[in-house]
């Protein structure tokens, strides 16, 4: 039958059962691919095939064939307002005509199908980026036409989107995918929506060779100054600054990709600032190290002159001196024992002296006690220990970072 005797009389802005019952829209999709997905910007782009299904009782005609008609003949039928729900930008392809399909059945069915390129919002979670599933949607809805003029369908459930597993992605990989038939309520009223739900697993085997694996390397590197001598200091303090800089550097460039998205808290994150501490407690524990050993070298050295002195004025004095010496004067000195300052602490129970000075010299004692506990008595223990302690916390927070963010 001609097509001019079909559309005489056809209103292409009255819908089908115009008055009735709602038209019911099978729909279909074919992904034929995502070409980018970011983070930064939380939406992916993907380039998508639509079929539209839907029978019109005004089309239908004689014999069991099927036409397929002219793309720019769309304009003078019916078709559905559909739109792709959050999407920033999309067009219809046009090379070399605009690419839409138009086929007729016997019965009034009519097959409606465009291909699309689209950039659709994609909220996503990055707190354990670079071990994140994110979950995304492809929405279609009916514009203007609520749930009593048009209901929504998938054409054959699951098996109605096709192409998405086959997809390969460069840093992601598709878990698995689901349909969905929703309404959307607005202000205007019901509005039929279908939703495809895919999930995607995120590659982190490029991350573990680009930025794990060396930043473990320079923790690692760090330790190699626990084996040198505290008296290397050039030594020491280059393998301390050089680890220094190459961590921060490793930071800066890990976080350029992402740098719309510093406000999360990132899993890679999270390990990079562990990495960069022990590389910072590496050197801040040679600058402990060298400092109490210079302060022990510093104490010994001016103990060995007066005890070289003493020992020669020792040798020189008369022992028949010491036996004539005064029975008085030795009671003269106990009777001052109680008010005696050493050199580490302060006997400051003497009855002649006032309230202020007696806790000056008690605060001064508690001083000495609390100095004491922080001083180091062997320096060259420091890297004994840290050769030990150092791996083994390493290993442990190694151990609660990969069991958290992989299992929890």
């Amino acid at each position: 039958p001609g097509f001019e005797n079909l559309t005489m009389g056809y209103n292409k802005y009255l819908r089908p059962y115009f008055g009735g019952e709602p038209v019911q829209i099978a729909t279909s999709l074919d992904i034929a691919s995502i070409s980018s997905i970011s983070e930064s910007d939380m939406d992916y782009t993907a380039t998508i095939y639509l079929r539209q299904r839907w029978t019109d009782p005004r089309l239908v005609f004689d014999g069991n064939k099927s036409f397929t008609l002219d793309a720019r003949l769309v304009e003078l039928l019916w078709v559905p307002d559909t739109y792709i729900v959050e999407s920033k930008r999309s067009f219809l392809h046009d090379i070399t005509m605009g690419n839409r399909l138009i086929r007729l059945f016997s019965n009034g069915t009519i097959l409606y199908a465009l291909r699309i390129t689209t950039t659709v919002a994609c909220n996503m979670d990055l707190s354990k980026y670079p071990m994140d599933t994110q979950t995304c949607r492809l929405q279609l809805e009916s514009w203007g036409y609520d749930e009593n003029d048009v209901t929504f369908m998938w054409l054959r459930g699951n098996d109605s989107v096709h192409g998405i597993e086959k997809l390969q992605l460069s840093q992601y990989t598709v878990e698995r995918y689901y349909t969905l038939v929703s309404k959307s309520q607005q202000e205007t009223g019901s509005y039929p929506r279908l939703i495809l739900q895919f999930e995607l697993r995120r590659n982190v085997l490029y991350f573990i060779l680009e930025t794990y694996v060396p930043s473990t390397l320079l923790v690692m590197l760090s330790w190699v100054s626990f084996w040198i001598t505290l008296d290397s200091v050039p030594a020491r303090t280059c393998i301390g600054v050089t680890t220094v800089l190459s961590m921060t550097t490793l930071m800066i460039g890990s976080r350029s990709s992402l740098s719309k998205t510093n406000c999360f808290i990132k899993a890679i994150d999270v390990y990079l600032g562990i990495c960069f501490s022990f590389i910072f407690g590496a050197l801040v524990e040679y600058a402990v190290a060298h400092y109490s050993s210079s302060q022990k070298c510093a104490a010994k050295a001016p103990q060995e002159g007066p005890a070289n002195e003493l020992t020669k004025e020792m040798e020189e004095v008369n022992i028949a001196n010491i036996l004539n010496s005064s029975i008085t004067s030795y009671k003269q000195k106990i009777s001052f024992t109680s008010i005696e300052i050493s050199s580490d602490n302060v006997n400051c129970s003497g009855l002649t002296m006032k309230t202020h000075e007696k806790i000056k010299c008690v605060l001064r004692n508690k001083m000495h006690r609390i100095m004491g506990y922080f001083t180091i008595q062997n320096p060259s223990n420091v890297d004994h220990y840290s050769k030990l302690l150092f791996p083994l916390f390493f290993m442990l927070i190694n151990v609660f970072y990969w069991a958290y963010y992989l299992y929890f």
